[in-house]
């Protein structure tokens, strides 16, 4: 089973999910292709379980960087150098959970969107812990919207680093959110001096 997984990932991961075939993979890991069948009932299921393992280290590893932190500033920036870490030590990996080639319905398509959930759930966290508790309420949709962008740019940042290498993955991870953290900042900061202000001049006229 180790065997073929890690065969099956290597195809993937060089040529894509609809490149490859069951024959290839079966030739690639000595096996027949019933087999192979019997085992994971059909190419989805296989890239299913080649993804399972991808997307659960990705996952690990990103909440374990955000957990050690002790701020909500500290674990965006944690979370970010984490996903680069990881591209760059798992390209492999990496291939696998975002091949563009994959199906846009079915199995793996909600297991793709239930590991993008579980890292977007963990940049909403990092990115509302910055909003003043008393605006969090409010704030919940500008939050989900600021999580999808952050998520999408370090994506497509994570393709075009790949495809060049012009500079370090660390350093994509510091530019990236170097350039996002002064807008999250400021974001709601003028909003909440402003609160505040206006709570500090009602308690005087009282």
């Amino acid at each position: 089973m180790e065997q073929t997984l890690s065969a099956a990932r290597g195809l993937f991961a060089e040529r894509g999910y609809a490149a490859v075939t069951m024959d290839e993979v079966a030739a690639a890991v000595g096996v027949t292709k019933p087999l192979l069948y019997n085992y994971f009932g059909n190419k989805e299921g296989l890239y299913a379980a080649c993804m399972e393992r991808a997307g659960d280290a990705l996952s690990a590893t990103i909440a374990a960087s955000v957990a050690a932190t002790g701020s909500p500033e500290e674990a965006l920036r944690a979370g970010g150098q984490a996903f680069f870490a990881f591209l760059d030590a798992e390209r492999a990996a990496w291939a696998v959970l975002f091949d563009e080639t994959l199906p846009r319905a079915g199995e793996i398509a909600e297991r793709v969107a239930a590991y993008r959930g579980q890292i977007l759930d963990l940049v909403t966290a990092s990115i509302m812990g910055q909003v003043p508790p008393s605006m969090r309420k409010a704030a919940k949709v500008e939050v989900e919207a600021l999580s999808e962008a952050l998520l999408g740019a370090a994506e497509a940042l994570a393709h075009w680093w790949l495809r060049t290498e012009a500079i370090s993955a660390q350093e994509a991870a510091d530019l990236l959110i170097a350039t996002i953290e002064p807008g999250l900042r400021l974001r709601w900061a003028p909003v909440a001096r402003k609160t505040t202000s206006k709570a500090k001049s009602k308690g005087k006229s009282k």
